[in-house]
């Protein structure tokens, strides 16, 4: 192995790190918190570790061997003793064959093992944040901390763990040995080692910079494809775009990509350029001192070959150690982010001995209810914002000391202009978010002392954009109830009354709806969304805005669907278009988070005010 051979995997693989983390302040109890995560890996790591120390001795062994055969076999000519030593060198060379593959079998089970328990843990702890975590969130920046970071973090525990004690045995053993050879030729190679690393922290910095620019550069480009692939993106080009300007502007990001690869892989051909003449003038060295001191008798043939081997292997530890600390913060770096996650509690969790709520018909009482949305700190974090800052409605209370008591069965349509808080009100009642003041109770039981199993039960919401994830129909309606049969499903779709269309697609159940369901048009997808809420069966039904953007045709189906839906149940119907809760049992009038009127549909329009308004604003033509 040439000494620029021993040194690319451990030299270059730092350098396209970025240096200046080396300067960041980790949190107090990191390091600690870091560890704590190998717990469950602790017999595998010893065993890694103990392959780890194994393969760095026989990566030493060999030149020894060498030394022998020449200095007590060739030189003197004893063809047995050329044999024993060769075969030793070929049993070692099988032997350290057989480390590797079970060192990088114990390697990969541990760090895959991290990876796995990592990023499961921040999966379900996302999944549980308010919705506000969500708003206020870049999607990439978060599934960045989901694959780079937890890759980074999973460096701490294989290829630096086993790159900092196989790199402190080799040089141990090297220069233990190259100090017994000759301490006159190994110091002079020593102090040729000033001459690799000065160049190294320079050309680390100026890769950094590089990859930096790189890294910005990839992630611009593919934010602008995500944006551009999916459905909504690629229809607003069809329709405003302008191809031309397109594929412009993607190109000239496609360049600069481009350009900065070919300036990283430039500095990296000089530099390695660089470090091998640097390499052949100290093999020259060695060879040159060691060669005069055979000639004179002091140093033996096999001395001098096992050293210009030995110094071939020492040059890449000893670069890789002067760059350790670099690679240890940029992995403590990648898990600080992550627990930057982690740490972020969320608003809404299950009291510590919750309670059932009853089964059958429930109730909904908002009892002296007053919210206000929880303040960026409270929700999200800084480095997951493109331009953290704080919102107005921050703070506020946007519902004022709400008395509201919803009887069982019974239909109550919430109604008011835009912003008056009718959206939040449901909010409230699907523990999206805990009130500020006061209680919600379904079924008689605080919410925030219901356990979150009966809460998603018995509470059902049907919004105004139905999401359907980009599976088959089939996928999206288990989502609701994963036991359910087939009987059930096809049950849901003709009350939901979508079972003639699924019927007629290929492949009927299983058939593909798209990204987002945009295979299907609104009222299909509004009707499949009751379907799936139909067979999750809750007894509180929240209607918002189900039928707000669909033309009459549809309105009057999914109108028909939801009739079914909300038959025998609990219902809270938020409605622009009063025509479609006339017939609801309560009606309450919002306006700037509180209830400024209540009543049916004909005591309100008796009785004027804003509900008059509103009505007569509709129908006025």
């Amino acid at each position: 192995m040439t000494m620029v051979g021993g040194m690319r995997g451990a030299s270059v693989r730092s350098f396209s790190k970025d240096a200046s983390v080396k300067d960041h302040k980790l949190r107090a109890g990191t390091a600690r918190r870091v560890a704590g995560y190998g717990q469950p890996f602790v017999p595998d790591i010893v065993v890694y570790l103990v392959l780890t120390i194994v393969s760095g001795v026989l990566v030493t062994a060999v030149p020894l061997l060498l030394q022998r055969i020449i200095d007590d076999g060739v030189v003197p000519q004893v063809r047995e003793v050329v044999i024993r030593l060769g075969l030793v060198v070929a049993a070692i060379a099988v032997v350290e064959s057989v480390v590797t593959v079970f060192t990088r079998w114990f390697g990969s089970r541990i760090g895959e093992g991290l990876i796995l328990n990592l990023r499961t843990e921040v999966f379900g702890h996302v999944l549980r944040q308010p919705i506000a975590f969500f708003t206020r969130s870049q999607t990439g920046a978060l599934v960045s901390r989901l694959n780079s970071d937890v890759i980074g973090a999973q460096m701490a525990f294989t290829s630096i763990l086993s790159g900092l004690v196989s790199n402190f045995v080799q040089m141990v053993l090297i220069l233990a040995a190259l100090l017994s050879m000759s301490w006159e030729i190994t110091l002079l190679a020593l102090m040729l080692l000033p001459v690799f690393l000065v160049p190294a922290r320079f050309m680390g910095a100026r890769l950094s910079a590089l990859t930096r620019t790189q890294m910005s550069l990839n992630a611009d480009m593919h934010t602008r494809m995500t944006e551009r692939f999916n459905v909504a993106g690629a229809l607003l080009v069809r329709l405003f775009g302008r191809p031309d300007q397109e594929n412009r502007e993607y190109a000239d990001r496609a360049r600069g990509v481009r350009d900065a690869g070919v300036s990283i892989a430039a500095n990296r051909v000089v530099f390695m350029a660089g470090l091998g003449l640097v390499a052949s003038l100290a093999t020259a060295l060695v060879y040159g001192m060691g060669g005069l001191m055979a000639v004179a008798g002091e140093l033996s043939v096999g001395t001098l070959v096992a050293m210009a081997a030995l110094l071939s292997r020492l040059y890449a530890p000893l670069t890789a150690l002067s760059n350790v600390r670099v690679d240890i913060m940029t992995a403590l770096v990648s898990f600080e982010r992550i627990f930057e996650v982690l740490d972020l509690r969320p608003l809404v969790r299950e009291a510590e001995e919750p309670r059932d709520i009853p089964s059958g018909p429930v109730g909904v009482s908002l009892q002296d209810v007053s919210f206000a949305y929880p303040a960026a700190d409270e929700v999200s974090i800084a480095s997951l914002e493109q331009r953290p800052e704080a919102e107005t409605m921050d703070g506020h209370l946007v519902l004022h000391a709400l008395d509201v008591d919803i009887p069982a069965g019974s239909m109550v349509a919430l109604v008011g202009p835009s912003g008056a808080g009718k959206t939040t009100l449901t909010s409230l009642v699907s523990r999206l978010y805990d009130p500020t003041g006061g209680v919600v109770r379904v079924g008689g039981v605080d919410l925030r002392e219901a356990s979150m199993s009966s809460l998603r039960a018995t509470v059902g919401v049907v919004t105004q954009e139905a999401h359907m994830f980009n599976d088959s129909i089939r996928a999206n309606l288990l989502y609701a109830r994963p036991s359910a049969t087939e009987e059930e499903m096809w049950a849901v779709l003709r009350a939901a009354r979508i079972e003639a269309l699924v019927e007629r697609l290929p492949d009927r159940l299983d058939t593909v709806v798209g990204d987002r369901g945009h295979r299907l048009s609104g009222g299909e997808k509004q009707r499949l969304a009751i379907a799936r809420l139909l067979l999750k069966s809750p007894s509180v039904v929240v209607l918002d805005e189900a039928t707000a953007h669909l033309d009459s045709e549809s309105e009057k189906a999914v109108q028909r669907a939801l009739d079914e839906a909300l038959s025998g149940r609990t219902s809270i119907v938020i409605a622009h278009r009063l025509s479609t809760v006339r017939n609801a049992d309560l009606i309450l009038v919002m306006d700037r988070g509180s209830v400024v009127q209540r009543g049916t549909h004909g005591e309100l329009l008796a009785a004027g005010g804003l509900y008059k308004t509103l009505h007569d604003t509709q129908f006025s033509r």
